[in-house]
């Protein structure tokens, strides 16, 4: 290997470390407007998640809204329980 394929080699490198910082600074400067957009053209959602709580590394309760019910889903372990969010508790 000489020294050209050397200078080849890193500006090779470089340029595409650089289409890569490229990417990221469009990323963050124009993905918000589009995902605002997108939203909004889907129009109102019925599903929406309300509240999460971190139990431990390993589970999570989950508060979802779906249509004008609530309900508390627990997830972790390759296990699921859902319970219906009573309306007096």
């Amino acid at each position: 290997m000489n020294f050209l394929d050397l200078l080849r080699a890193l500006f090779g490198l470089a340029f595409t470390l650089g289409l890569i910082g490229l990417a990221a600074w469009a990323a963050r400067r124009y993905a918000p407007q589009l995902l605002a957009r997108l939203n909004a053209e889907r129009g109102e959602r019925r599903m929406t998640v309300v509240e999460t709580l971190v139990l431990d590394p390993a589970r999570r309760l989950v508060l979802v809204k779906i249509d004008d019910e609530e309900r508390i889903l627990l997830l972790g372990e390759g296990k699921e329980l859902i319970e219906p969010k009573g309306k007096g508790k």
